[in-house]
């Protein structure tokens, strides 16, 4: 099933330009992966003095982990909760700016655990099996009704 741009934009707690990914390419109950293009432009809300910094991949790893818990919830029936990005750690660095690949970044991210209010994810970025940014997120699921 393809997912639309807007559909995805809707499991982000971001709109507009700040939706950074254009489109899943897989996903099942533990992984996605996400393609993005919006790293080529120029107005990027992320660009910082002219340039993206590799260091905004975290923020498109955030993005897939929220896609997939949309899409994991809607497989479920479930009403989607609201996630907050607790901590990131190991996170390595394998390039300095994201702005001068040409190519599609493939963002991944996998669920290594969760339980009813907690997720950990392990996050990679990469481009044609070039790894740009690795590293781990936990993530706290809001709880009540509030999404």
């Amino acid at each position: 099933m393809k997912i639309t741009k807007d559909e995805l934009c809707q499991m982000v707690p971001h709109s507009g330009a700040m939706c950074l990914l254009e489109e899943v390419g897989e996903w099942d109950d533990d992984q996605i992966l996400c393609l993005a293009t919006s790293h080529q432009d120029p107005a990027n809300p992320l660009h910082h003095e002219g340039r993206l910094p590799a260091l905004c991949a975290i923020e498109y790893a955030a993005q897939a982990m929220a896609v997939h818990g949309g899409l994991t919830a809607r497989k479920n029936q479930a009403k989607p909760r609201a996630g907050f990005l607790g901590s990131v750690r190991d996170v390595k660095l394998f390039t300095d700016y994201l702005d001068d690949i040409a190519a599609p970044l493939e963002v991944r991210a996998t669920r290594q655990m969760a339980d009813a209010n907690h997720s950990l994810y392990e996050l990679r970025v990469s481009v044609a099996g070039r790894e740009l940014m690795t590293g781990r997120a936990a993530v706290f699921l809001q709880t009540g009704d509030e999404a």
